[in-house]
């Protein structure tokens, strides 16, 4: 086996043991430097980290291999990539870019093949003067999401 897969199954057999972590990213370069970025449904705390990190670390000989390894959360700033990560996040404000728009608004549903998000938007009266609010609903395919963060709110 190449050191690669050595790490993959290691990395693999570490996150059956934990379900409701899931893998967002992991490399490995030239240099044998383990980059491994995860998330969770119910986030990620340093516990978590050490003990994926301590799985690796500790089934790998130190003799034979010179590595480096960096197990951390996705940051709440990083965009969403998966399915997975959607869902943990419905109810949240999203800001999500498409190749048309860029929206602004609350996740309301998320499964396999696209996100629903809704918001409230200020419009011109059908009939009169003035304006109303009216609700806005919007499904988009994860195809056509260019890039969605979470926004922070404090």
């Amino acid at each position: 086996m190449t050191f690669k897969e050595i790490v993959t199954d290691l990395l693999n057999k570490a996150l059956e043991e934990r379900p409701s972590l899931f893998l967002i990213d992991f490399t490995i370069d030239s240099a044998n430097r383990i980059l491994v970025t995860l998330d969770g449904d119910n986030g990620v705390n340093l516990q978590d980290c050490i003990d994926v990190s301590r799985a690796i670390e500790h089934n790998l000989d130190k003799d034979e291999y010179d590595f480096g390894l960096e197990v951390a959360s996705s940051g709440a700033a990083s965009p969403l990539t998966f399915p997975r990560q959607y869902r943990k996040n419905l109810g949240r404000t999203l800001s999500v870019k498409t190749a048309t728009e860029k929206i602004e608004a609350e996740i309301t549903e998320a499964n396999d093949d696209f996100i629903v998000l809704e918001w409230s938007a200020r419009e011109p009266k059908q009939i009169g003067k003035g304006k109303e609010t009216v609700l806005k609903r919007v499904e988009i395919p994860y195809k056509e999401i260019k890039e969605a963060v979470v926004v922070i709110k404090f």
